[in-house]
């Protein structure tokens, strides 16, 4: 249909609307306010100009793109609070004033850190049962830190998604590394650590049943004893390449293939093998998720898809396809801005951001290497002009560990979000 046919149509079918409303609405409010004694004409007089407004509005509205409509109403506004940021979070007020001052520069989301080189933030009788809790992360008082944080975002109207953030990943002194070791996968000469961010590691074998339960358990126990509004997998449910050489791997790839997994790490069959194993489990694991919690949402921070594909062995582009992933959040930890803009403009970014809420990981600073609001605004503003939401890593540093004063760093924060974008929280 023409498009002038198509407005006059709505003119059309609004002026019916607006007259039949007017008329039942002037009969039900004559009798309220003539009674009163006020004069019938002013009555009408009012009555007509509420009319107009409201009608001008909705031709306004149909007529005129917002500035904010390349931002979807799900907009991802959030950060990542990390096992750096304990000292503020063990603390029931600085939760509070903490949350309150993400609340009021617009923010929308936190993502609490529950699992992080190899143990849980929580009290975990998955944990217990096989004997790698010897702690456990208490508040100041004792209390339970995850429970407060939630309990504290959610009266702020902010969504609280614990964070994932270690996956099959762990340090080789850990209780997990050290009492299962049958659990640990290889590289070909026989290796079981790489370096990461995090320093040397293992990596616990996600082809694995025992592993697989494992992850499971700790995952639904969570969806079950906390009000989560879902759960974010990091870069790290993955596996580096070079990883698979164990003995279970192979037996279970001569199993499937009649061959030896191939000398070169990077060979595509066997590429695809083991990401399409970690992709069956990512799907059973968010059937069972949404099981417990059907509106959970089911997040992915990965890194860009190239390098998390061929590198990592994670598929996320097919884990969207798929239908398992409701929210993505890209990490791109660059200082150069031509390469940042680079990494959120690929093609799978704006594939996927017409199918999820889609954002992007920005660094807010590390203890020893401040990053300058400058930067942070720039990468920001990039984000936001693709249509893209952002979460921040990681919370101390956005102003409480920076080299500007505190209220230049706020200052800074509070024109990123100068409008509220809030997101539907799980029922």
């Amino acid at each position: 249909m023409h498009l002038d046919n198509m407005t006059r149509r709505f003119h059309d079918n609004m002026m019916r609307l607006y007259k039949c409303l007017i008329n039942k609405s002037y009969q039900r409010m004559k009798f309220i306010f003539f009674s009163s004694g006020w004069h019938q004409q002013l009555f009408k007089n009012l009555f007509l100009m509420l009319f107009l407004v409201s009608f001008s509005t909705v031709l306004l509205a149909k007529s005129f793109t917002p500035v904010n409509a390349q931002i979807p109403r799900q907009e991802i506004r959030g950060v990542w609070i990390t096992n750096n940021d304990l000292n503020i979070f063990k603390d029931r007020t600085k939760v509070q004033e903490a949350v309150t001052q993400l609340r009021k520069l617009n923010f929308n989301t936190i993502y609490p850190v529950v699992w992080n080189s190899g143990y849980v933030m929580y009290p975990s009788n998955v944990a217990k049962r096989l004997d790698i809790q010897p702690f456990v992360f208490r508040g100041s008082d004792g209390h339970d830190i995850l429970a407060d944080v939630i309990n504290q975002a959610h009266r702020q109207n902010l969504l609280a998604v614990p964070w994932f953030e270690f996956g099959f990943m762990a340090p080789p002194t850990s209780e997990l590394a050290l009492n299962k070791p049958e659990w640990l996968t290889q590289k070909r000469n026989g290796s079981q650590t790489s370096i990461s961010a995090a320093g040397e590691v293992v990596w616990l074998n996600p082809f694995h049943p025992e592993v697989q339960k494992f992850i499971t358990d700790l995952l639904v126990e969570l969806a079950n004893n906390y009000d989560i509004d879902g759960i974010q997998f990091d870069d790290h449910t993955s596996l580096p390449h070079e990883f698979g050489y164990d003995k279970y791997t192979i037996g279970l790839y001569r199993q499937e293939t009649k061959k030896n997994p191939p000398a070169d790490s990077q060979d595509p069959q066997w590429v695809k093998w083991r990401a399409d194993k970690i992709t069956d489990f990512m799907v059973r694991l968010n059937q069972r998720i949404k099981q417990i919690k059907p509106k959970a949402i089911f997040s992915v921070s990965p890194n860009y898809y190239d390098f998390a594909y061929k590198l990592q062995l994670q598929d996320w582009l097919n884990w969207v396809k798929l239908n398992i992933v409701d929210e993505l959040v890209v990490q791109v930890y660059r200082s150069n801005l031509e390469s940042f803009n680079a990494k959120i403009s690929r093609p799978e970014m704006q594939e996927v951001q017409q199918i999820i809420p889609t954002g992007v990981g920005i660094m807010a600073g590390l203890r020893t290497s401040p990053v300058p609001i400058r930067q942070i605004k720039t990468q920001v503003r990039a984000a936001q002009q693709r249509g893209l939401g952002v979460v921040f890593f990681y919370y101390e540093t956005l102003w409480n560990n920076s080299s500007e004063a505190l209220k230049d760093r706020l200052a800074g924060f509070k024109t990123l979000f100068p409008y509220p974008a809030f997101r539907l929280a799980v029922e």
